[in-house]
């Protein structure tokens, strides 16, 4: 077989690197995408995300993937003095909720409407090598089920193989690193089934029980995602670090156990992925614009709340459009315009945050409005930089006033 050749090959086939292959396939690109594992296929991910997602999805219909709605959180500390808030409060002017869903089922509707669109999706192939190849790509990749690889050539290639992948490497891209860990369980569960008073519209999250983190419950259709989060705030490794692992699952108990669900230590699963975390604006695509990195790929996680769906999906959107309008140098800068002034408030808002998380939790957490601005901040209608001076005044005010009761 020769080698085939394609405008644009994408590594990866979660929400980036599905949507820059269906974005540049629709706009009539030759478009190849590479999938490690055979779809569709289990991915650790919490997979909350606001709903303003579809502004960049408009064309794949949410009852393709979405499970639920979330209208309100049950905040606590500790498992303990909890709070309930409202998304959607009296008086606010436009109502948002957080869509529910499992990343198996969303990046395969994503890997069916990009093959709908034109792409050659090639999923159980796992890439090995990307060279330049004088004014081409080259990248050598072998099925799952055959010993023997292949190769194809591209003009551009887009990274979206996550955290680990070796697309950045082999760019020589994102040498830094700051990676935060996350871990999660599935709880088989069915609303109504249960004497749990909160429904299916009520996410809950957890403070007080992980260091520099928190932990969550996500109510999906037939489970409940049960996870906990850390974050390297302060630049220590924590891959592999035993005492987060076990700070991570000792909160997951902890939600079982306050919540009275029965549990079987040695039957669950627990699943845990790295968070590539915003480091600081740097760049995403090599001089010459041949390689860009999206998604995970391209650090791209909120530094406060850890989520990255919709910032992975905005990034392979404009990928896309950066390559169809022939001006893949410009990557790195429209990523930078989009998301660097709010990751980098949100980053130093993180700092405080993690650092005094039960003063937080109860000048901002408890916050009559506090549910509401979390989710414009999620969904990107409220930039952290409009809130980071107020907000540190306040917290550090009331930090200096604990301080002076204590003494």
């Amino acid at each position: 077989m020769g080698v085939v050749h394609y405008d644009v090959i994408v590594c990866g086939a979660g929400p980036a690197g599905a949507t820059a292959a269906m974005t540049a396939a629709q706009a009539g690109l030759r478009v190849a995408l590479f999938e490690k594992y055979p779809l569709p296929r289990h991915k650790t991910c919490g997979g909350g995300t606001p709903m303003v997602l579809q502004r960049w999805l408009y064309h794949l219909a949410p009852e393709a993937f979405v499970e639920g709605e979330v209208s309100q959180i049950r905040h606590t500390w500790k498992f303990g003095d909890a709070h309930l808030g409202h998304i959607n409060p009296p008086g606010c002017d436009r109502p948002l909720t957080l869509w529910m869903m499992q990343r198996s089922v969303f990046d395969q509707a994503l890997a069916q409407a990009t093959a709908a669109a034109g792409a050659t999706v090639c999923d159980g192939v796992v890439v090995q090598s990307l060279e330049r190849l004088g004014d081409r790509l080259r990248i050598t990749a072998r099925p799952l089920k055959s010993r023997q690889p292949f190769v194809a050539t591209a003009d551009y290639v887009i990274g979206a193989d996550g955290a680990n992948g070796i697309t950045a490497a082999a760019a020589n891209l994102r040498r830094y690193r700051r990676v935060a860990l996350a871990m999660e369980i599935e709880y088989p569960f069915e609303a109504g089934t249960t004497a749990l008073e909160w429904g299916p519209e009520t996410a809950h999250l957890e403070y007080g029980a992980v260091p520099q983190g928190y932990a969550w419950v996500f109510p999906k259709k037939d489970h409940l995602n049960i996870g906990a989060g850390v974050f390297c705030l302060r630049r220590q490794p924590v891959l592999g670090d035993r005492t987060i692992v076990a700070q991570l699952r000792r909160a997951i108990i902890g939600y079982l156990e306050a919540w009275q669900l029965p549990y079987q230590l040695d039957q669950i699963q627990f699943h845990a992925h790295p968070l590539p975390i915003w480091a600081g604006a740097e760049p995403l695509h090599t001089p010459e614009g041949r390689i860009l990195l999206v998604g995970d790929a391209a650090g791209l996680i909120n530094p406060f709340f850890g989520d990255g769906i919709l910032h992975a999906v905005k990034s392979g959107v404009i990928a896309a459009q950066c390559l169809i309008q022939g001006n893949p140098t410009a990557y790195s800068d429209r990523i930078h315009q989009e998301v660097a002034t709010h990751f980098d408030a949100a980053l130093s808002l993180a700092k405080f945050f993690y650092q005094y998380p039960h003063l937080a939790f109860k000048i901002g957490v408890k916050h009559p409005k506090g549910t509401r601005i979390a989710t414009q901040l999620l969904a990107g209608e409220l930039g952290f930089e409009a809130i980071r001076a107020k907000t540190l005044r306040k917290l550090r005010s009331a930090l200096i006033g604990s301080w002076l009761q204590g003494n």
